[in-house]
């Protein structure tokens, strides 16, 4: 893929306008980003504004280049258009598997033959979503971590019948993205990082629940103890509960195993709208969606 081809991002939310900034931003490729509602699309638009001022203000980028990237992202809610002419379309659509299963038979006839159909899933089956394209051989994982702009790896997914030049076509475009890249070969649930790192934040939500310590002290004995940058419910706050929760579900009924069983905190918090900080509230108060620190 060369500068100014079609990248196409379909969702605008946590993750979807980041991986739009990124596309833009470093790749320097014309983005069409969708999203369902307006409202989804302008705040979308609205935090990627706030991320290249910040990038701008930081000496990261000049104005101009600022202003340039922000030109080369066009809002849509009609997926036709989004996907007319892309070469590389990155779904990044709610953690539902029925929801992106019909939006895949969508895409399979409206993109281009040639055209990549790359999930952002962070659990569900490559494979499974491929099944139902009529063009298995193009579809393939391509997870981004979240704040895209900032995290430096992509996760490769090769689905059962992923063709190798698809794995290396994805491969080059995400080093034009300026990301490292690992290759999971085998199309098992959660992938390599969230294979790992679930169960540990699901066992610090137990932590929390069980009344052994508080949200604060368990984070500041990982950060201190495990040297994360993060602790465990800082991150999850990050990542979503209501996220976090369906790849426990996911992981449950792949493997039929209790050890992946969800918290029932967990599923407490979700119900009652405390996702993290896209609400304002999880494990921590946000002051808006778009804060970088917990008050």
């Amino acid at each position: 893929m060369e500068r100014g081809s079609k990248v196409t991002v379909l969702g605008a939310g946590l993750m979807g306008h980041g991986i739009a900034q990124v596309a833009s931003q470093v790749g320097m490729f014309e983005v069409s980003i969708l999203d369902v509602e307006k409202a989804y699309l302008d705040r979308g638009m609205k935090m990627i504004q706030d991320s290249i001022g910040k990038f701008v203000e930081r000496g990261k980028l000049t104005k101009d280049e600022g202003d340039a990237a922000l030109k080369r992202i066009h809002p849509t809610m009609d997926l036709r258009e989004a996907v007319g002419g892309s070469q590389l379309v990155i779904e990044a659509a709610t953690e539902d598997p029925r929801l992106k299963l019909d939006l895949y038979r969508k895409l399979s006839q409206l993109a281009g033959e040639d055209t990549i159909l790359a999930s952002n899933t962070s659990s569900i089956s490559i494979t499974l979503l491929g099944s139902v394209t009529g063009r298995p051989e193009n579809v393939c994982g391509m997870h981004f971590f979240n704040p895209p702009q900032l995290m430096p790896l992509v996760e490769i997914i090769k689905g059962n019948r992923t063709s190798d030049e698809t794995v290396n076509r994805v491969r080059e475009a995400s080093a034009k993205l300026g990301k490292e890249t690992v290759l999971c070969k085998k199309d098992s649930p959660g992938f390599i990082v969230n294979r790992l790192l679930v169960p540990a934040l699901n066992e610090a939500i137990f932590l929390v629940h069980e009344g052994v310590a508080d949200p604060e002290d368990i984070d500041k004995a990982v950060r201190l103890g495990l040297n994360w940058p993060m602790g465990p419910l800082q991150l999850l706050d990050y990542v979503g509960l209501d996220t976090t929760l369906n790849i426990t579900e996911v992981f449950m009924n792949e493997f039929q195993d209790s050890k992946y069983r969800p918290s029932p905190l967990l599923r407490e918090m979700v119900r009652a709208g405390f996702t993290g900080r896209k609400s304002g509230k999880g494990f921590y108060e946000w002051s808006s969606p778009s804060a970088t620190k917990a008050k």
